[in-house]
Protein backbone atom coordinates (compact mmCIF):
# COMPACT_ATOMS: atom_id res chain seq x y z
CA UNK A 1 0.00 0.00 0.00
CA UNK A 2 1.17 3.13 -0.96
CA UNK A 3 0.91 6.03 2.25
CA UNK A 4 2.24 9.47 2.64
CA UNK A 5 5.56 10.36 4.69
CA UNK A 6 3.75 10.29 7.75
CA UNK A 7 2.40 6.85 7.18
CA UNK A 8 -1.14 7.37 6.05
CA UNK A 9 -2.65 6.03 2.46
CA UNK A 10 -2.97 8.40 -0.39
CA UNK A 11 -5.34 8.55 -3.01
CA UNK A 12 -5.88 10.44 -6.16
CA UNK A 13 -9.50 11.74 -7.29
CA UNK A 14 -9.83 12.51 -11.01
CA UNK A 15 -12.77 14.67 -11.45
CA UNK A 16 -13.15 17.97 -13.63
CA UNK A 17 -16.09 20.18 -11.15
CA UNK A 18 -14.22 21.36 -8.30
CA UNK A 19 -16.84 20.65 -5.42
CA UNK A 20 -16.98 17.15 -6.39
CA UNK A 21 -13.05 16.70 -6.06
CA UNK A 22 -13.64 18.85 -3.02
CA UNK A 23 -16.55 16.81 -1.41
CA UNK A 24 -14.55 13.56 -2.14
CA UNK A 25 -10.75 15.12 -0.54
CA UNK A 26 -12.95 16.60 3.06
CA UNK A 27 -14.39 12.62 3.16
CA UNK A 28 -10.97 11.49 2.59
CA UNK A 29 -9.26 13.53 4.99
CA UNK A 30 -11.75 12.89 7.91
CA UNK A 31 -10.68 9.22 7.28
CA UNK A 32 -7.13 10.02 7.46
CA UNK A 33 -6.26 9.92 3.79
CA UNK A 34 -4.67 12.87 2.05
CA UNK A 35 -5.93 13.02 -1.40
CA UNK A 36 -4.36 14.62 -4.57
CA UNK A 37 -6.75 15.34 -7.43
CA UNK A 38 -6.74 16.38 -11.49
CA UNK A 39 -9.30 16.80 -13.72
CA UNK A 40 -8.53 14.96 -16.91
CA UNK A 41 -7.25 11.69 -17.93
CA UNK A 42 -3.72 12.39 -20.04
CA UNK A 43 -2.38 14.27 -15.89
CA UNK A 44 -4.36 11.21 -14.62
CA UNK A 45 -1.38 9.06 -16.11
CA UNK A 46 1.22 11.09 -15.85
CA UNK A 47 0.39 10.89 -11.94
CA UNK A 48 0.06 6.88 -11.91
CA UNK A 49 3.16 6.63 -13.61
CA UNK A 50 5.36 8.90 -11.33
CA UNK A 51 3.93 7.57 -7.83
CA UNK A 52 1.91 5.21 -6.21
CA UNK A 53 -1.52 5.75 -4.93
CA UNK A 54 -3.85 3.48 -2.48
CA UNK A 55 -6.68 4.18 -3.99
CA UNK A 56 -8.30 6.16 -6.92
CA UNK A 57 -11.83 7.75 -7.57
CA UNK A 58 -12.15 8.56 -11.22
CA UNK A 59 -15.37 10.57 -12.95
CA UNK A 60 -16.73 8.68 -16.00
CA UNK A 61 -17.12 12.09 -18.04
CA UNK A 62 -13.34 13.87 -18.32
CA UNK A 63 -12.38 16.65 -20.44
CA UNK A 64 -10.21 14.26 -22.71
CA UNK A 65 -11.67 10.77 -22.22
CA UNK A 66 -13.92 8.49 -19.71
CA UNK A 67 -13.20 6.85 -16.39
CA UNK A 68 -13.38 3.98 -18.55
CA UNK A 69 -10.03 4.53 -20.36
CA UNK A 70 -8.76 5.22 -17.28
CA UNK A 71 -9.20 1.67 -15.88
CA UNK A 72 -8.24 -0.15 -18.75
CA UNK A 73 -5.02 1.90 -19.19
CA UNK A 74 -3.93 0.85 -16.08
CA UNK A 75 -4.71 -2.75 -16.33
CA UNK A 76 -2.53 -2.69 -19.26
CA UNK A 77 0.28 -0.91 -17.35
CA UNK A 78 -0.03 -3.81 -14.71
CA UNK A 79 -0.90 -0.39 -12.28
CA UNK A 80 -2.71 -2.55 -9.34
CA UNK A 81 -4.50 0.64 -7.01
CA UNK A 82 -7.55 -0.03 -6.88
CA UNK A 83 -9.86 2.04 -8.67
CA UNK A 84 -13.54 3.05 -8.52
CA UNK A 85 -15.68 4.29 -11.15
CA UNK A 86 -18.21 7.57 -9.94
CA UNK A 87 -21.02 6.89 -12.45
CA UNK A 88 -24.01 8.60 -12.77
CA UNK A 89 -27.26 7.62 -11.22
CA UNK A 90 -28.95 4.49 -12.72
CA UNK A 91 -26.23 4.14 -15.17
CA UNK A 92 -26.30 0.34 -14.97
CA UNK A 93 -24.63 -0.08 -18.40
CA UNK A 94 -21.53 1.61 -17.52
CA UNK A 95 -21.12 0.10 -14.27
CA UNK A 96 -20.94 -2.86 -15.38
CA UNK A 97 -18.44 -2.22 -18.35
CA UNK A 98 -16.18 -0.82 -15.31
CA UNK A 99 -15.92 -4.01 -13.58
CA UNK A 100 -15.27 -6.06 -16.50
CA UNK A 101 -12.13 -3.89 -17.44
CA UNK A 102 -10.63 -3.90 -14.10
CA UNK A 103 -12.93 -1.68 -11.48
CA UNK A 104 -12.59 -2.49 -8.26
CA UNK A 105 -15.69 -1.17 -8.10
CA UNK A 106 -18.35 2.09 -8.42
CA UNK A 107 -20.54 4.51 -6.78
CA UNK A 108 -23.39 6.51 -8.13
CA UNK A 109 -24.13 9.92 -7.97
CA UNK A 110 -25.50 11.61 -6.03
CA UNK A 111 -22.51 10.35 -3.70
CA UNK A 112 -23.64 8.57 -0.39
CA UNK A 113 -21.16 9.37 1.92
CA UNK A 114 -21.80 6.28 3.95
CA UNK A 115 -21.58 4.11 0.84
CA UNK A 116 -18.34 5.95 0.00
CA UNK A 117 -16.47 5.12 3.08
CA UNK A 118 -17.38 1.89 2.89
CA UNK A 119 -15.79 0.94 -0.54
CA UNK A 120 -12.60 3.19 0.83
CA UNK A 121 -12.49 0.61 3.54
CA UNK A 122 -12.53 -2.13 1.74
CA UNK A 123 -9.82 -1.11 -1.04
CA UNK A 124 -7.18 0.06 1.54
CA UNK A 125 -7.93 -4.06 2.77
CA UNK A 126 -7.50 -4.95 -0.58
CA UNK A 127 -3.63 -4.72 -0.78
CA UNK A 128 -2.91 -5.87 2.19
CA UNK A 129 -4.57 -9.06 1.81
CA UNK A 130 -2.95 -12.19 1.14
CA UNK A 131 -4.23 -15.77 0.92
CA UNK A 132 -3.31 -16.88 4.42
CA UNK A 133 -1.56 -20.84 4.59
CA UNK A 134 -4.16 -23.64 4.77
CA UNK A 135 -7.36 -21.31 3.21
CA UNK A 136 -9.83 -23.08 1.00
CA UNK A 137 -8.33 -24.65 -2.41
CA UNK A 138 -10.04 -26.81 -4.73
CA UNK A 139 -7.77 -30.35 -4.63
CA UNK A 140 -5.83 -30.86 -8.64
CA UNK A 141 -2.84 -30.39 -10.56
CA UNK A 142 -4.92 -30.48 -14.26
CA UNK A 143 -4.47 -27.43 -16.67
CA UNK A 144 -8.85 -26.88 -15.77
CA UNK A 145 -7.58 -26.53 -12.08
CA UNK A 146 -4.33 -24.26 -12.64
CA UNK A 147 -6.10 -22.18 -14.47
CA UNK A 148 -9.19 -21.74 -12.28
CA UNK A 149 -6.89 -20.92 -9.21
CA UNK A 150 -5.23 -18.34 -11.57
CA UNK A 151 -8.73 -16.61 -12.30
CA UNK A 152 -10.03 -16.86 -8.88
CA UNK A 153 -6.93 -15.01 -7.41
CA UNK A 154 -7.79 -11.84 -10.37
CA UNK A 155 -11.49 -11.53 -9.69
CA UNK A 156 -10.96 -11.89 -6.03
CA UNK A 157 -9.22 -8.42 -6.20
CA UNK A 158 -12.36 -7.02 -7.55
CA UNK A 159 -15.51 -5.90 -5.89
CA UNK A 160 -17.62 -7.15 -9.03
CA UNK A 161 -20.46 -9.92 -9.07
CA UNK A 162 -19.00 -13.05 -9.97
CA UNK A 163 -21.26 -16.16 -11.31
CA UNK A 164 -20.31 -19.18 -11.28
CA UNK A 165 -21.37 -22.34 -13.61
CA UNK A 166 -20.64 -25.73 -13.62
CA UNK A 167 -22.31 -29.02 -13.50
CA UNK A 168 -23.87 -30.19 -9.87
CA UNK A 169 -20.85 -31.68 -7.64
CA UNK A 170 -18.19 -29.58 -9.35
CA UNK A 171 -17.25 -27.86 -6.17
CA UNK A 172 -19.01 -23.91 -7.06
CA UNK A 173 -19.29 -23.20 -3.57
CA UNK A 174 -15.42 -24.23 -3.04
CA UNK A 175 -14.66 -21.68 -5.18
CA UNK A 176 -16.82 -19.30 -3.97
CA UNK A 177 -14.86 -19.49 -1.03
CA UNK A 178 -11.74 -18.90 -2.76
CA UNK A 179 -12.98 -15.97 -3.81
CA UNK A 180 -14.16 -14.70 -0.74
CA UNK A 181 -10.91 -15.69 1.28
CA UNK A 182 -8.53 -14.28 -1.15
CA UNK A 183 -10.54 -10.64 -1.57
CA UNK A 184 -10.40 -7.91 0.69
CA UNK A 185 -13.56 -9.62 2.83
CA UNK A 186 -11.88 -12.36 3.73
CA UNK A 187 -12.07 -10.84 7.69
CA UNK A 188 -15.95 -10.57 7.09
CA UNK A 189 -18.59 -13.42 7.19
CA UNK A 190 -19.23 -15.67 4.19
CA UNK A 191 -22.94 -16.07 3.94
CA UNK A 192 -24.16 -18.81 1.58
CA UNK A 193 -27.79 -19.28 0.79
CA UNK A 194 -29.34 -22.24 -1.51
CA UNK A 195 -32.00 -20.16 -3.36
CA UNK A 196 -33.90 -23.01 -4.07
CA UNK A 197 -34.52 -24.16 -0.71
CA UNK A 198 -36.31 -21.14 0.56
CA UNK A 199 -40.30 -20.75 0.29
CA UNK A 200 -41.45 -18.01 -2.00
CA UNK A 201 -43.29 -15.89 0.39
CA UNK A 202 -40.80 -16.39 2.76
CA UNK A 203 -37.92 -15.03 0.52
CA UNK A 204 -37.90 -11.13 1.00
CA UNK A 205 -38.22 -11.75 4.90
CA UNK A 206 -35.11 -13.84 4.49
CA UNK A 207 -32.87 -11.94 2.19
CA UNK A 208 -33.56 -8.60 3.38
CA UNK A 209 -35.19 -8.82 6.94
CA UNK A 210 -38.36 -7.82 8.70
CA UNK A 211 -39.54 -5.31 11.68
CA UNK A 212 -41.48 -6.77 14.36
CA UNK A 213 -44.65 -6.94 14.27
CA UNK A 214 -44.75 -6.74 9.98
CA UNK A 215 -46.80 -10.40 9.94
CA UNK A 216 -48.24 -12.89 11.99
CA UNK A 217 -45.44 -14.41 13.80
CA UNK A 218 -42.41 -11.63 13.54
CA UNK A 219 -42.08 -11.43 17.33
CA UNK A 220 -38.59 -9.53 16.90
CA UNK A 221 -36.58 -7.52 14.16
CA UNK A 222 -34.66 -9.83 11.79
CA UNK A 223 -31.85 -8.87 10.14
CA UNK A 224 -31.88 -11.06 7.17
CA UNK A 225 -29.20 -12.55 4.71
CA UNK A 226 -28.39 -9.24 3.49
CA UNK A 227 -27.17 -7.16 6.58
CA UNK A 228 -25.51 -10.74 8.02
CA UNK A 229 -23.36 -10.49 5.15
CA UNK A 230 -21.98 -7.16 5.90
CA UNK A 231 -18.62 -5.97 4.99
CA UNK A 232 -18.36 -9.76 3.35
CA UNK A 233 -19.81 -11.91 0.91
CA UNK A 234 -23.56 -13.35 0.25
CA UNK A 235 -23.12 -16.62 -1.75
CA UNK A 236 -26.59 -17.13 -3.35
CA UNK A 237 -26.37 -20.87 -4.86
CA UNK A 238 -28.75 -21.78 -7.13
CA UNK A 239 -29.73 -18.33 -8.44
CA UNK A 240 -31.80 -19.39 -11.22
CA UNK A 241 -34.45 -20.83 -8.96
CA UNK A 242 -35.24 -17.59 -7.87
CA UNK A 243 -38.88 -16.71 -8.79
CA UNK A 244 -39.38 -13.86 -11.24
CA UNK A 245 -40.93 -11.37 -8.43
CA UNK A 246 -37.91 -11.83 -6.35
CA UNK A 247 -35.34 -11.35 -9.11
CA UNK A 248 -37.03 -7.65 -9.63
CA UNK A 249 -36.10 -7.27 -5.97
CA UNK A 250 -32.75 -8.48 -5.71
CA UNK A 251 -31.85 -6.34 -8.72
CA UNK A 252 -32.75 -3.09 -6.93
CA UNK A 253 -30.85 -4.36 -4.16
CA UNK A 254 -27.69 -4.89 -6.53
CA UNK A 255 -27.80 -1.42 -8.19
CA UNK A 256 -29.04 0.80 -4.86
CA UNK A 257 -26.80 -1.00 -2.51
CA UNK A 258 -29.54 -0.50 -0.11
CA UNK A 259 -32.53 -2.46 1.58
CA UNK A 260 -35.43 -2.17 2.69
CA UNK A 261 -36.71 -4.41 5.66
CA UNK A 262 -40.60 -6.13 5.80
CA UNK A 263 -42.51 -3.84 7.52
CA UNK A 264 -39.63 -0.80 7.37
CA UNK A 265 -39.93 2.35 5.99
CA UNK A 266 -36.60 3.36 6.24
CA UNK A 267 -33.55 2.13 3.47
CA UNK A 268 -30.35 0.30 4.96
CA UNK A 269 -27.08 0.79 3.57
CA UNK A 270 -25.23 -2.60 2.49
CA UNK A 271 -21.70 -3.30 1.80
CA UNK A 272 -22.04 -6.94 0.43
CA UNK A 273 -20.57 -8.42 -2.39
CA UNK A 274 -22.45 -11.05 -4.29
CA UNK A 275 -21.26 -13.97 -5.99
CA UNK A 276 -23.88 -16.80 -7.54
CA UNK A 277 -23.58 -20.13 -8.72
CA UNK A 278 -25.76 -22.52 -10.58
CA UNK A 279 -25.99 -25.58 -12.28
CA UNK A 280 -28.87 -24.14 -14.59
CA UNK A 281 -27.96 -22.75 -17.99
CA UNK A 282 -28.30 -18.75 -17.06
CA UNK A 283 -28.74 -17.83 -20.69
CA UNK A 284 -31.31 -20.17 -21.84
CA UNK A 285 -33.42 -19.67 -18.55
CA UNK A 286 -33.28 -15.55 -19.99
CA UNK A 287 -34.43 -16.76 -23.73
CA UNK A 288 -37.33 -18.70 -22.33
CA UNK A 289 -38.42 -15.94 -20.09
CA UNK A 290 -37.62 -17.57 -16.39
CA UNK A 291 -34.82 -15.00 -15.54
CA UNK A 292 -34.50 -11.23 -16.21
CA UNK A 293 -31.83 -10.41 -18.63
CA UNK A 294 -30.90 -7.08 -16.70
CA UNK A 295 -30.28 -9.43 -13.38
CA UNK A 296 -28.18 -11.50 -15.90
CA UNK A 297 -25.85 -8.97 -16.54
CA UNK A 298 -25.30 -7.60 -13.02
CA UNK A 299 -24.49 -10.75 -11.82
CA UNK A 300 -22.67 -12.50 -14.43
CA UNK A 301 -20.28 -9.70 -14.64
CA UNK A 302 -17.46 -12.17 -14.67
CA UNK A 303 -17.93 -15.70 -14.88
CA UNK A 304 -15.99 -18.31 -14.00
CA UNK A 305 -16.40 -22.22 -15.23
CA UNK A 306 -15.95 -25.09 -12.79
CA UNK A 307 -14.88 -28.24 -15.32
CA UNK A 308 -16.53 -31.36 -14.59
CA UNK A 309 -14.73 -34.12 -13.01
CA UNK A 310 -14.54 -36.25 -16.08
CA UNK A 311 -12.85 -33.47 -18.37
CA UNK A 312 -9.67 -33.15 -15.24
CA UNK A 313 -9.53 -37.15 -14.99
CA UNK A 314 -5.59 -36.44 -13.91
CA UNK A 315 -7.14 -35.20 -10.63
CA UNK A 316 -9.00 -37.83 -9.48
CA UNK A 317 -5.88 -39.49 -8.02
CA UNK A 318 -5.36 -36.96 -5.42
CA UNK A 319 -8.94 -36.21 -4.80
CA UNK A 320 -8.94 -39.78 -4.19
CA UNK A 321 -6.37 -40.27 -1.61
CA UNK A 322 -7.62 -36.70 0.01
CA UNK A 323 -10.86 -37.84 0.64
CA UNK A 324 -9.75 -41.42 2.10
CA UNK A 325 -7.30 -39.93 4.51
CA UNK A 326 -10.91 -37.35 5.62
CA UNK A 327 -13.19 -40.45 5.73
CA UNK A 328 -10.86 -42.32 7.69
CA UNK A 329 -9.90 -39.34 10.70
CA UNK A 330 -13.78 -39.19 10.75
CA UNK A 331 -14.39 -43.02 11.14
CA UNK A 332 -11.66 -42.98 13.48
CA UNK A 333 -9.61 -46.19 11.06
CA UNK A 334 -6.52 -46.54 9.64
CA UNK A 335 -6.58 -44.92 5.55
CA UNK A 336 -7.72 -47.97 3.61
CA UNK A 337 -5.63 -49.35 0.66
CA UNK A 338 -6.89 -48.98 -2.98
CA UNK A 339 -5.89 -51.58 -5.05
CA UNK A 340 -4.56 -50.98 -8.59
CA UNK A 341 -8.01 -52.61 -10.40
CA UNK A 342 -10.10 -49.92 -8.05
CA UNK A 343 -7.91 -47.36 -9.17
CA UNK A 344 -8.35 -48.03 -12.65
CA UNK A 345 -11.88 -48.14 -12.09
CA UNK A 346 -12.02 -44.97 -11.08
CA UNK A 347 -9.83 -43.66 -13.53
CA UNK A 348 -12.42 -44.88 -16.23
CA UNK A 349 -15.68 -43.88 -14.89
CA UNK A 350 -17.30 -40.99 -15.93
CA UNK A 351 -18.35 -39.45 -12.83
CA UNK A 352 -21.79 -37.82 -13.97
CA UNK A 353 -22.54 -36.77 -10.35
CA UNK A 354 -18.63 -35.11 -10.27
CA UNK A 355 -16.23 -34.85 -7.21
CA UNK A 356 -19.58 -35.31 -5.10
CA UNK A 357 -20.49 -38.65 -6.43
CA UNK A 358 -16.87 -39.40 -6.24
CA UNK A 359 -17.19 -38.74 -2.41
CA UNK A 360 -19.91 -40.62 -2.04
CA UNK A 361 -18.32 -44.08 -3.86
CA UNK A 362 -15.10 -43.45 -1.35
CA UNK A 363 -17.58 -43.28 1.47
CA UNK A 364 -19.52 -47.01 0.79
CA UNK A 365 -16.12 -48.43 -0.34
CA UNK A 366 -14.96 -47.79 2.62
CA UNK A 367 -17.99 -48.95 4.56
CA UNK A 368 -17.92 -52.44 2.15
CA UNK A 369 -14.15 -53.20 2.30
CA UNK A 370 -13.65 -53.69 6.26
CA UNK A 371 -10.40 -53.50 7.12
CA UNK A 372 -9.17 -54.97 3.31
CA UNK A 373 -7.88 -53.00 0.80
CA UNK A 374 -10.42 -51.18 -1.21
CA UNK A 375 -10.76 -53.75 -4.53
CA UNK A 376 -12.75 -53.00 -7.46
CA UNK A 377 -15.97 -54.61 -6.54
CA UNK A 378 -16.09 -52.27 -3.74
CA UNK A 379 -16.34 -48.86 -5.92
CA UNK A 380 -20.15 -49.10 -6.32
CA UNK A 381 -20.68 -46.62 -9.78
CA UNK A 382 -24.43 -45.45 -11.68
CA UNK A 383 -23.69 -47.53 -14.45
CA UNK A 384 -23.88 -50.76 -12.47
CA UNK A 385 -20.30 -51.41 -11.31
CA UNK A 386 -19.51 -52.80 -8.13
CA UNK A 387 -20.87 -55.76 -6.51
CA UNK A 388 -24.56 -56.78 -8.32
CA UNK A 389 -26.16 -54.50 -10.63
CA UNK A 390 -26.28 -51.18 -10.26
CA UNK A 391 -29.69 -51.26 -8.76
CA UNK A 392 -29.17 -53.37 -5.61
CA UNK A 393 -25.46 -51.79 -5.02
CA UNK A 394 -28.13 -48.82 -4.37
CA UNK A 395 -30.88 -50.98 -2.41
CA UNK A 396 -27.75 -52.14 -0.44
CA UNK A 397 -25.94 -48.43 0.59
CA UNK A 398 -29.59 -48.04 1.88
CA UNK A 399 -30.28 -50.77 3.54
CA UNK A 400 -26.64 -50.36 5.35
CA UNK A 401 -27.65 -46.57 6.22
CA UNK A 402 -30.67 -47.67 7.87
CA UNK A 403 -29.06 -50.49 9.92
CA UNK A 404 -26.46 -48.01 10.98
CA UNK A 405 -29.04 -45.13 12.01
CA UNK A 406 -31.23 -48.03 14.12
CA UNK A 407 -28.11 -49.11 15.67
CA UNK A 408 -27.09 -45.66 16.71
CA UNK A 409 -30.09 -44.67 17.37
CA UNK A 410 -30.08 -47.83 20.49
CA UNK A 411 -27.28 -47.12 21.52
CA UNK A 412 -28.40 -43.51 22.42
CA UNK A 413 -31.23 -44.67 23.80
CA UNK A 414 -29.29 -47.13 25.61
CA UNK A 415 -26.99 -44.16 27.37
CA UNK A 416 -29.55 -41.77 28.21
CA UNK A 417 -28.25 -39.87 25.22
CA UNK A 418 -24.60 -39.77 26.24
CA UNK A 419 -22.72 -39.90 23.85
CA UNK A 420 -19.64 -40.61 24.77
CA UNK A 421 -20.74 -43.62 26.39
CA UNK A 422 -22.97 -44.49 22.91
CA UNK A 423 -19.72 -44.19 20.95
CA UNK A 424 -17.72 -46.13 23.13
CA UNK A 425 -20.65 -49.57 23.47
CA UNK A 426 -20.75 -48.79 19.61
CA UNK A 427 -16.83 -49.53 19.21
CA UNK A 428 -16.23 -45.67 17.37
CA UNK A 429 -14.09 -42.16 18.75
CA UNK A 430 -16.65 -39.75 19.58
CA UNK A 431 -15.63 -37.74 16.32
CA UNK A 432 -16.86 -40.68 14.44
CA UNK A 433 -20.10 -40.90 16.14
CA UNK A 434 -20.52 -37.28 15.47
CA UNK A 435 -20.04 -37.69 12.04
CA UNK A 436 -22.08 -40.61 11.76
CA UNK A 437 -24.70 -38.68 13.47
CA UNK A 438 -24.28 -35.58 11.09
CA UNK A 439 -24.16 -37.74 7.83
CA UNK A 440 -27.63 -39.73 8.98
CA UNK A 441 -29.38 -36.85 10.40
CA UNK A 442 -29.18 -37.97 13.47
CA UNK A 443 -30.34 -34.98 15.85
Amino acid sequence: MSTTGAGRPLALIVDDEPDICELLAMTLERMNIPAETCNDVTTARRMLEAREYSLCLTDMRLPDGDGLELVEWMQTRGIETPVAVITAHGNVETAVRALKLGAFDFISKPLDLQALRKLVNSALRLPQQKAAPGTTRMLGNSPAIRDLHTLIGKVARSQAPVHIAGESGTGKELVARMVHEQGARAAGPFIPVNCGAIPSELMESEFFGHKKGAFTGAISDNKGLFQSAEGGTLFMDEIGDLPLAMQVKLLRVIQEKSVRPVGGQEEVVVDVRILSATHKNLRELVANGQFREDLFYRVNVIELQVAPLRDRREDIGVLTEHMLRRLAADHGIEVPELTADASAKLADYHFPGNVRELENILERAVALCGDAPIDADDIQTQDGGGRGPGATASLLGDQLQSVERDAIVKALEDTHYNKTAAARNLGLTLRALRYRMQKLDID
